[in-house]
């Protein structure tokens, strides 16, 4: 089977969404097997989120004016997923697809996290876990001082959020009222270590944030058909409260041997893993 990705100042329907997302996972899995290295799982649960920014006619941007004053503001707090965006990236035409390869290799623009200075499209660089939102809440200011309307989307982890300094950014946003700024938390039970309830119990996590003064919405993060009115609901903004979305997802979504297992957190799939993935993928 093919799919392929159309331009991303068009909104797909959920069909070719779901299309989009099983693409994008292939890419996935090919560059961080290529590379030697990657996060290959922790991209995997975040798939739909981006698919959806970049493809369902959400996020506003334009892969042949990377830098056009006018567009949202995405940042992958959680960097080390970064994968996922390139591969979305690549589809959206904002480098060669065939580029995608070169993951993580000497002298390539598509580093093994996110660096705003290599790659236009980045708009910054993360990786170091718990900053991404607070360099969102700065973004979001900038907008609100110039008074223009775009919007900035951040995507933390669910360990990320473990972070103290995510929640001095979820203070801060509610305090200047940046109801252009949007919070994903990918929330997808496991990181590096262990399960985020063994780890560091976070829950319940829509009641924490709502505490902290921000319009939340708790969604099915696989489910086109959830996420898309959720995403845009977010974006409308407005109320002057900044809104966050609790995306309930699962690690290593799509290949059921990576699926739960946080083993797979930085570790890229064998050849033979490989061939199986891309099997369960219908590739």
């Amino acid at each position: 089977m093919t799919a392929t990705a159309t331009a991303p100042q068009g909104a797909q329907s959920t069909e070719q969404l779901a299309e989009t997302a099983r693409l994008l996972r292939k890419h996935i899995v090919n560059m961080t097997t290529a590379a030697g290295s990657g996060h290959p799982s922790s991209s995997f649960s975040c798939t739909e989120i981006v698919t959806a920014l970049y493809f369902g006619g959400v996020l506003r941007h334009d892969p042949q004016n990377p830098t056009w004053a006018d567009r949202d503001r995405f940042i992958l707090s959680k960097g080390h997923a970064v994968p996922t965006q390139y591969a979305a990236m690549a589809e959206c035409g904002y480098f060669p697809v065939d580029d995608l390869v070169t993951l993580r290799k000497l002298g390539s623009p598509l580093e093994g996290h996110p660096n705003v200075h290599r790659l236009p499209g980045i708009e910054a660089s993360t990786g170091s876990l718990g900053q991404g939102l607070s360099i969102g809440v700065g973004m979001a200011l900038a907008a609100k001082l110039d008074k223009a309307d775009w919007r900035t989307w951040v995507v933390l982890g669910d360990g990320e959020i473990d972070e103290g300094q995510v929640w001095e950014a979820v203070m801060s946003a509610a305090k200047y009222g940046l109801d252009n700024l949007i919070a994903i938390v990918d929330a997808n039970t496991a990181q590096q270590t262990g399960y985020t309830q063994d780890v560091l119990p976070t829950e319940p996590k829509a009641e924490k944030w709502a505490a902290f003064g921000w319009e939340v919405q708790e969604v099915d993060g696989h489910s086109f058909e959830a996420l898309l009115p959720a995403l845009q609901k977010a974006g409308a903004g407005g109320g002057g409260k900044p809104q966050a979305i609790i995306a309930r997802t699962l690690k290593g979504k799509g290949v059921s041997f990576v699926e739960k297992d946080y083993g797979y957190h930085g570790k890229p799939l064998t050849a033979d893993e490989l061939k199986r993935a891309l099997e369960e993928l219908g590739w």
